[in-house]
């Protein structure tokens, strides 16, 4: 389990984050950026403990979604499939995600809102995580968001997953802090 705390004048954000079944208790100030958390963990199977205070929508959407990425970064075996991608259909609309575990961190997409696309962009960055999402279509903009939402758990459902070998044809990549 990764537990993580994040604090700044504007936030702060607590979060234990592990692979599991997708239980969820997320508290924050915003009630769809709760929604948001609870679909993400359950369709990407995580167990996710997550509270969450801001002074900005913006900031606290944000903060959260630099928190998850650094924390979930902590979760991600040596091992990994490493890829992941679903497509997701939610009435209406239509939404596919890609990603990426491999440690490089590029976001590719555009949600109807610019605030999630933020929160994705922001996740990926700091999981370390190639990510793309597209919207196929839709006109709803909550469908169009919870479906991008829904393909990224998916997704990194599929990638979470330990395997036998290092999947990479570099082998592990070692990284070591020195003084």
């Amino acid at each position: 389990m990764s537990r993580l705390k994040r604090e700044t004048r504007e936030t702060r954000v607590v979060a234990d984050v592990r692979r599991g079944t997708g239980v969820t208790e997320v508290k924050t100030d915003d009630r769809f950026l709760t929604h948001m958390l609870e679909t993400l963990a359950r369709y990407a199977s995580l167990d996710l403990t997550l509270e969450a205070t801001g002074d900005l929508r913006h900031h606290l959407v944000e903060d959260v979604a630099i928190t998850l990425g650094l924390a979930l970064a902590d979760e991600v075996p040596p091992k990994a499939a490493r890829y992941g991608w679903a497509v997701v259909p939610m009435d209406e609309a239509l939404v596919d995600a890609a990603i990426d575990l491999g440690g490089r961190s590029f976001f590719a997409g555009r949600l109807p809102s610019r605030l999630y696309t933020h929160f994705l962009r922001s996740f990926a960055t700091n999981l370390g995580a190639t990510l793309h999402v597209r919207v196929v279509r839709g006109t709803d903009r909550h469908h169009r968001v919870e479906a991008a939402v829904k393909a990224v758990g998916l997704a990194l459902r599929q990638a979470l997953v330990e395997g036998d070998v290092v999947f990479s044809t570099k082998g592990s990549v070692s990284v070591e802090r020195l003084d």
